[in-house]
């Protein structure tokens, strides 16, 4: 099965896609999960389920958002094989899911979260020339960070297929960032091991070979499919790797902390209680990568 992340028809024509939009928008609007929406647009088409991503992120840029990067999902054979694909998927990360920093991070917009911990990239130049490849990819990155992804349906019960993750935005939400910065050459990304805990008990230990036997393939991955879509990765946009070990579901007062060796720990507090904030989180800025000399 193909992935193609650029729909090549106008999603504003197609009522189905239309109506998948509404669906999930309302979801998170409300904050009460919606069916899924493979039964508007199938459960195999990915062009479809991209057009929705594309229409719901445009929507979401309108209104003030900005791309500051992507995550990679279904790095994993495991899950590839449970969705019925054969390559990783991927979404969009905007400067408002970055909760990094914060002492707590509020629940009332979160409907069934979960977390896993990953490898964040952070790219000091452009990924945007033919011919990319694993020294290419190398080169581009200016350091990496241990990172928490907060994954999230709009999809009730996470009764998903893979055109209802891809069209969700990947099943995203949140995302946090260690502050323990590593260049390439200080460490191996294929060869870190990773242990999570909620609330100081172990809910997960993985690799980085758990992460399509290399985070850096999943990245060169997502480099060649940004590129070949017309949609490059950029400088100082930030990539999470894909999961290193088995997601955990949270609730309200959970702690979650991981620890991957050479980047350090991350942890995240969440709130004790669900309603939503008089004021927004302010986003913490992401690293400001040096310039590439070459």
């Amino acid at each position: 099965m193909t992935v193609s992340p650029e729909p090549t028809t106008d999603p504003e024509s197609d009522t189905a896609v239309l109506e998948a939009v509404e669906r999930l928008e309302s979801a998170s609007r409300t904050g009460k999960p919606c069916p899924p929406v493979r039964d508007l647009i199938g459960e195999s088409d990915l062009e479809r389920a991209y057009a929705v991503q594309h229409s719901l992120a445009a929507r979401r840029r309108a209104a003030g958002a900005r791309v500051v990067g992507r995550k990679i999902g279904l790095t994993s054979p495991a899950v590839q094989r449970q969705l019925g694909v054969e390559q990783p998927d991927f979404g969009l990360l905007f400067d408002d899911m970055n909760v990094s920093g914060l002492a707590t991070v509020p629940t009332g917009s979160l409907l069934q979260p979960r977390v896993e911990a990953e490898v964040a990239f952070v790219l000091r130049a452009d990924l945007d020339q033919d011919g990319l490849n694993l020294g290419t990819v190398r080169r581009a990155v200016d350091h990496a960070v241990a990172a928490l992804e907060i994954v999230d349906s709009r999809i009730a019960g996470w009764d998903i297929r893979i055109t209802d993750t891809v069209a969700d935005n990947g099943s995203s939400a949140l995302f946090v960032l260690g502050e323990k910065q590593v260049r390439l050459d200080e460490f191996d990304p294929i060869a870190v091991t990773m242990r999570m805990t909620a609330d100081d008990v172990l809910v997960s230990e993985g690799n980085g070979a758990a992460c399509l036997g290399d985070p850096l393939l999943a990245l060169l991955w997502l480099a060649r499919t940004a590129q070949e879509v017309g949609d490059p990765l950029r400088a100082g946009q930030v990539v999470l790797s894909g999961a290193l070990g088995p997601m955990h579901s949270v609730t309200p007062g959970t702690v979650i902390s991981a620890e991957i060796s050479a980047l350090g720990t991350v942890s995240v507090t969440f709130a004790s209680d669900a309603p939503e904030p008089a004021n927004p989180p302010t986003p913490h800025p992401t690293s400001s990568p040096k310039k590439d000399p070459s």
